[in-house]
Parts: structure tokens; sequence; C-alpha cells
């Protein structure tokens, strides 16, 4: 038999009553949010700590990301850097290719590097952040994996062993190609493991100006020049994509990342994102419902060595709420009861559901926080006896 136990948690010490938007405990869950109007044609605001999904507009659609992708090619710098593949001192050499495809003469962003010279892997890291420069991503491309197609291959590749399963790359620096495309949830995710992986090296993303071959070019991440906590990541712009930006800021301890795409002009990729970020900070706050380990609730266990066994949540339990919504969530532990004996440590057992009239309800996992072991035949007779007898379970 299965039944519901709800549980009237403490709000006003947890939560105060808030109504329920946004959850997510150790990965990402999309809940209805409230309408934003925005002129960017594809647009996700995500909250970095819980992974919820404030807002999103054709979010899972594969689009012309432009520059941003570059954020791929700088993720897979950033690895080989952590296991030691490469150092910040290694350098790669510029071939032929690289100045011709990515320099001055393609009339594209670029660093300015000179053919035939060598240039040190943290200056190809800045020269593309702050620069976009396509020449240094095709360095990149052919001294890691020989060519900048069979870098496009492995950027693939890893993106979807990253859950990145709406990216497909042509090449290393955005450069327009019918099949190159990214979905605005996939560049939000990839800033997002970006923020957390590779703490050491996301500073790269928040310098406003970087000179190389004595000339000076400026970060074009309008965010990161105003007073709003911005610290990244990347624009991108072509014909195709119009004007995009995925970007990140900090506001107390809360870490938003907004991705905007198909805007019109220079002066909308600076002004949307700003919008969308400061909406999120102000409607929305993070609350902390339940810890790890935390036991939610005790349940009787049949012709067990023990009449109960606790149900404990594997993971933190946040939430992402509207500050201004009041009505109550609803949180119910369903399982079926009693729960027959034998029961493992860290089996699942039964479910923490989470509701609200209007949302998506949530279901997270309650394991045993012990083992029960199974009765004898003598001890399962005497229990089954009682049960005839009285209904002890036990």
């Amino acid at each position: 038999m299965e039944v519901n136990h709800e549980m009237f948690l403490n709000f006003t010490a947890r939560c105060m009553a808030f109504f329920l938007v946004l959850f997510a405990a150790s990965s990402a869950s999309f809940v209805s949010a409230q309408a934003f109007e925005t002129l960017a044609n594809e647009v996700v605001l995500m909250d970095a700590d819980t992974g919820a999904v404030l807002f999103e507009k054709n979010a899972d659609v594969p689009m012309a990301p432009a520059s941003m992708s570059k954020l791929m090619t700088v993720f897979i710098v950033f690895e080989r850097l952590r296991d030691g593949r490469l150092s910040l001192d290694d350098t790669f050499r510029i071939s032929e290719n690289a100045w011709r495809k990515g320099g001055a003469k393609s009339g594209s962003s670029t660093m300015f590097l000179e053919p035939g010279k060598r240039v040190r892997i943290e200056d190809l890291i800045r020269g593309i952040i702050v620069q976009s420069g396509n020449d240094a991503c095709i360095v990149i491309a052919e001294g890691i994996s020989g060519s900048e197609e069979a870098f496009a291959d492995e950027m693939t590749k890893r993106a979807h062993q990253l859950g990145l399963e709406n990216s497909t790359f042509k090449n290393a620096t955005g450069w327009p190609h019918s099949d190159h495309k990214m979905s605005p949830k996939d560049l939000a995710t990839l800033a997002k493991l970006t923020i957390e992986q590779f703490p050491e090296y996301y500073h790269y993303y928040s310098e406003r100006s970087f000179i190389y071959n004595g000339i000076k070019q400026n970060n074009r991440n309008p965010l990161i020049f105003k007073k709003m906590g911005s610290d990244g990541l990347k624009t991108g712009h072509t014909q195709e994509s119009g004007y995009g930006l995925t970007g990140s800021a900090t506001r107390g301890d809360r870490r938003l990342i907004v991705v905007v795409n198909g805007l019109q002009s220079k002066k909308e990729r600076a002004r949307e994102p700003e919008r969308l970020l400061e909406w999120g900070f102000r409607e929305f706050g993070n609350y902390p419902l339940l810890s790890a380990g935390e036991i939610i609730k005790e349940a009787s266990v049949w012709l067990g060595t023990e009449p109960m066994v606790s149900l404990i949540i594997e993971n933190d339990l946040n939430l992402t709420l509207h500050k201004k919504a009041r009505r109550e969530m609803k949180v119910v532990v369903s399982y079926r009861s009693p729960i027959p004996a034998p029961v493992k440590k860290g089996d699942r057992v039964a479910t923490l559901t989470i509701s609200a009239p209007g949302e998506k309800t949530v279901k997270v996992p309650l394991l045993a926080a012990a083992d029960v072991e199974r009765l004898g035949l003598v001890g399962r007779v005497i229990s089954a006896f009682k049960h005839i007898l009285w209904g002890s379970s036990g």
C-alpha cells in the first residue's frame, strides 16, 4: 500500500512560505517563470548556483552562435591546462593558414598574429577572450588537433559529453557555417561549467583590454564596463546571428548567467542582457530547504530486524523562488508502507514531491539511511501473528 505523508515544514524559518517557482538539487530543473519582454530572439536567464532557468525564449533551438562558440574553444584549452597537457608558457606556431583565415587580411576579428612566429598559450587565451581573435582560435585548433576541422570535431564530441546536445561545431571561431550551431541553453550551461570548473582561469573573461604586437584592443563585452557585478563572458555577431552575448554577473552571494542573441545593434546588446540580469536579481532569490543527509521521516519496515528506517535526502535541496510570490508550496513524502525488508543503505525507497498550483511538480528520491535485515523464520512468524492480532507492522 502506498501512502502520502504531507510534511508541514516550518516555512517561516526555512523559506517564509514563498511560492515555488524554480527548483534545483544538484542538477538543473526548469519550472515556468513570469513573462519578460525582450527584443532578443533567443534568451536564457539562469541561476548559476541552482541551475534553475528564470526566463527562456527559444532556449533549446540550435542557432548561429557566432563568436560565442569560442567559449567551447577556450573550455578545451582550460581542460588541458588543468590536467597538465598544456601550460600557460607553452607556445604554438602561427601558420600561414591561421594568418590568412583569421588575421587582418580576412577582415575579421583578429589578434594581429604574424605567420611563422610562436605565441604563448596565455596570450592566445587573452587574444580569444578579449580580442575575439579568429587567428588565435585557429592557432589553438592546429596546435591541439593538427587542423581546425579535427579540432571542431573534438569540440562537438566534448560538448555532447558535457550534455550540450544541441551544439555542433564546424570551426573553432564561430565563422558562419550552416551546420555550426549552439542553443542558448547550451551556451548558458557551458558558461556555468566554465565558472565552476576553472576558477583559476575565469578571470581572463573580465579583462577589459589586451595589448599584443603593440596593438591595444578593448573587450567587446559591454557588461564588464558597467557597475553591475559582471565579470564575463563573450559577445558574438554575424549577419545571420545578429548581435549576441553570453554574460554573467554577481550580486551578493548570487550569480546569474544570461544568453541573448538575434539583437539588431550593439546598443541593444548592451541594454537587453543588463535588463534581464537586473530583473533576475530583483525578482528572485535562492533559499535552502533541506541539507544532504538530513532525516526527512522515519518509515516503518515490514518483517525487519528494526521496526523503522530513516529516510534521508542525498543532496542539498535549494529553491530559487520569486520574491513576491505568496502562495504556499506543498511537500509530500510517498512510499510503500510498510517498507518490506531487507532494506539496504542507499536504496531509493520513497519520493519527496514538491508542488504548487499551476507549477511543474518536482520529485526527489529519498534514500534508506541504514541497512535493515529481514527477520528469520521464527521472527517473521511472530511478526505476522502480531500483525493479524493487533495490526502491528513490525
